[in-house]
């Protein structure tokens, strides 16, 4: 190593632990690169990006906390360094990639693509202007946020598994802490991330927000009934009963169109 120097400082964000190992292990054969730290979610990564100022940052689209394009939204265009995206979605993220020439790696990767991958950051890091590369970046990722809004699935990752779950057949959403679970009859599927980011992938006409920590299908509610002091009882199909409170109340009206008055009870 000649004098003066100076590795690239690398910071991983990636809410699985294997893939950030992976991404360790594979970085260790180029020396050129030190990394500086590691991130299992969008909240940690803001924070490590300011604190730690990276010169490349691997960042999985698909993270608790804040998403991708949250986490670039928090970063000034100034401190926002080189990034390689990490995502397991497939068509729509890779065409959004490419069209503008942004760095990625598909799950799941091996060596000679992520070479590919440093080969490209190295082309690209001398004739970056960042404020433009930004609007790139995030351009990119409202793309796939409304591709994925637009698919009937929504993938979860559960440890190495991505289960595919039919959006029509999710039920009603609940909060659980730093985490989401769709209801789905008997069974239930549990997600990292926030309320607001799993509306984002539902479509606003069929799933609507209740109650800050519940979202309904319409199509599974089968009886709204008026409670004291403007809430209301949300009767499902499946029997269970959410209580929706009155700061909720119009975005149902608005979602049923006008067609019904919430001061009514409504039956099917």
């Amino acid at each position: 190593m000649g004098v003066g120097y100076v590795k690239l400082r690398t910071l991983i964000v990636d809410d699985e632990l294997l893939s950030r190992k992976k991404i360790r292990a594979f970085l260790q054969e180029y020396t050129e690169f030190q990394v500086v730290g590691e991130c299992a979610d969008g909240e940690q990564a803001v924070a490590a990006i300011s604190a730690l100022r990276p010169d490349l940052l691997f960042l999985d689209v698909q993270i608790p906390g804040r998403n991708g394009f949250e986490v670039l939204d928090g970063v000034a265009a100034k401190a926002l360094p080189a990034v390689i995206f990490i995502t397991a979605f497939d068509k729509y993220a890779v065409r959004a990639f490419e069209v503008r020439a942004l760095d990625y790696l598909l799950k799941p990767f091996n060596k000679a693509r992520f070479g590919e991958a440093l080969q490209r950051f190295h082309e690209h890091k001398s004739c970056v202007n960042r404020i433009e590369r930004k609007q790139e970046l995030k351009a990119a990722l409202q793309e796939i946020q409304r591709e994925s809004r637009d698919s009937e699935r929504i993938l979860i990752k559960s440890g190495s598994r991505i289960i595919f779950l039919r959006k029509g057949l999710i039920e009603w959403v609940e909060a659980q802490g730093d985490y989401v679970k769709f209801h789905t009859g008997k069974e239930s599927h549990i997600l990292r991330e926030t309320m607001t980011a799993a509306a984002e992938r539902l479509d606003p006409t069929r799933f609507v927000r209740i109650h800050r920590s519940r979202i309904v299908n319409l199509d599974h509610v089968r009886e709204i009934r008026p409670l004291w002091g403007g809430d209301y009882s949300v009767l499902m199909r499946d029997g269970t009963e959410l209580t929706m409170s009155r700061t909720y109340r119009a975005s149902l009206q608005a979602a049923l169109g006008g067609q019904h008055s919430l001061s009514e009870r409504t039956s099917e």
